[in-house]
């Protein structure tokens, strides 16, 4: 089986698209040939991978935070895509990479799966302004997905999102995400490293955020609830780990709410088990995204038994149940002080919660993709027996 993943960014740039690629190569690789089809940033000698990569020249903007793949004007990538002989495509992004690998399979006549990973229609309000501008660019995605044989939906929200307001018509069924983070052995020796590293003390009540230092994910939210938590008791430290373009606006705004002895901005954290042991560390991970679709992080936060905070009708939030595997709280910066002061009083509900959050949420890469190898086994399957009964009836007399 040779199996062609298609995405329009790649390492060394990072997201969770990007890591979610990364994830199902790594262990495809052990199970059939597959190759990875990217932009090409100029930097591929930082990147070692144990699957054959194949990238394409791109356009770099000023102020953008990804390059633009050109796929199209790039005869070498096109030849590589021909030579792969692929049996099966799936794309991971609907633009001009995804694009192309639907092109390729259409002409070879081999099935195509889309996994979708995002509310495209915010970025394009978002960037676009232009009512018909957003449309022309909602049309276009959709066609691509459109015109896959499935669609995977990475939870049962953003799935009826695309159906009911996206138009989505192609088959679309969930498939989760999960993280290859595993659960910290020794707890006690791991506050210990986080505590010594960042100027906490041993009874600290540790609360969590992972991810890109963007306003759009709703970080300012979290520093005015906690300005409200503050000022009705609450004792806590503030992680924010991560980069990004808001990094002095979120420290402005941290000073100005007065939360400066409160929150710990720890910068970017690469190495996998730093991460793990932060999430150990924390006793609740706050993510009140509307933006995001399914964050890794909010999984590899329920691998170390810490629960996740969301706000009610975030489609992040889609794969938990209320109170039993996550928190959720009604978009309102004060009943989101309350809801983390509750929380954190409440032993029992905590405990209940925290629980059911390894139980429900935490899965490993290795489950999924040992699903997704069987889903695309049955999609090369029912092609094949779906092209053996086109031509059984072209040649049949109606």
């Amino acid at each position: 089986m040779r199996i062609g993943l298609f995405t329009d960014a790649y390492y060394p740039m990072v997201d969770g698209v990007i890591k979610v690629v990364d994830s199902y190569a790594r262990r495809l690789v052990d199970k059939c040939e597959v190759t990875v089809f990217v932009p090409g940033l100029g930097k591929e000698g930082e990147v070692r991978v144990p699957y054959p990569v194949e990238r394409c020249h791109t356009l770099s903007i000023n102020n953008f935070d990804y390059s633009v793949p050109m796929p199209h004007f790039d005869p070498a990538f096109e030849a590589a895509i021909i030579r792969s002989k692929l049996d099966l495509v799936h794309i991971h992004s609907p633009f001009s990479i995804g694009l192309i690998g639907l092109n390729y399979a259409r002409f070879r006549d081999i099935p195509v799966v889309a996994t979708i990973h995002s509310q495209y229609k915010q970025d394009f309000e978002r960037n676009l302004k232009l009512p018909a501008t957003i449309n022309l660019a909602m049309t276009t995605i959709m066609s691509i997905f459109n015109g896959c044989d499935e669609c995977w939906a990475v939870n049962d929200a953003i799935r009826q999102l695309y159906i009911h307001e996206y138009a989505l018509t192609a088959p679309c069924k969930v498939m989760l995400n999960a993280t290859d983070h595993v659960p910290v052995y020794d707890r006690q020796a791991a506050a210990a490293e986080i505590n010594s590293k960042y100027g906490l003390a041993p009874d600290d009540t540790v609360l969590l955020f992972v991810g890109r230092i963007n306003f759009i994910k709703n970080l300012d939210f979290i520093v005015r609830s906690l300005r409200i938590a503050k000022a009705k008791g609450l004792r806590f430290k503030m992680l924010f780990v991560g980069q990004g373009q808001d990094e002095d606006k979120l420290k402005a705004l941290v000073t100005e709410c007065g939360l400066d002895d409160e929150v710990v901005m720890c910068g970017l954290v690469k190495e996998q088990q730093m991460l793990e042991k932060l999430y150990s560390r924390a006793k609740l991970f706050l993510f009140p995204s509307l933006y995001d679709a399914n964050s890794l992080v909010q999984i590899e936060a329920a691998c170390q038994s810490t629960p996740t905070l969301f706000l009610r009708g975030a489609r992040t939030a889609g794969m938990i149940t209320e109170d039993v595997n996550g928190f959720l709280c009604d978009n309102d910066e004060e009943a989101y002080a309350d809801k983390i002061i509750r929380i954190l009083s409440d032993r029992d509900y905590y405990d209940k919660v925290s629980k059911g959050a390894f139980r429900d949420i935490y899965r490993t890469w290795d489950q999924v993709v040992d699903e997704v190898y069987g889903e695309y086994q049955r999609l090369i399957d029912n092609h094949e027996k779906k092209t053996i009964i086109d031509k059984i009836d072209s040649i049949i007399p109606s």
